[in-house]
């Protein structure tokens, strides 16, 4: 299976309209923005792992 890098172009213009919308949050708005983001990222690694264990 090949891992690409790339984004397809549905997720670029969800990077485009976040990108939108961040621009008019306030500092403390984004850092708070941006903690939340990483705790998902870290709960879905977290989940794909335990998934990846039941697989193998």
């Amino acid at each position: 299976m090949e891992m690409s890098n790339s984004l397809t172009m549905e997720q670029e213009f969800k990077l485009q309209v976040l990108r939108d919308e961040v621009k008019s949050l306030t500092r403390e708005q984004a850092q708070e923005y941006l903690v939340e983001v990483l705790r998902q990222s870290m709960v879905k690694e977290n989940l794909f792992k335990h998934w990846l264990k039941g697989k193998i």
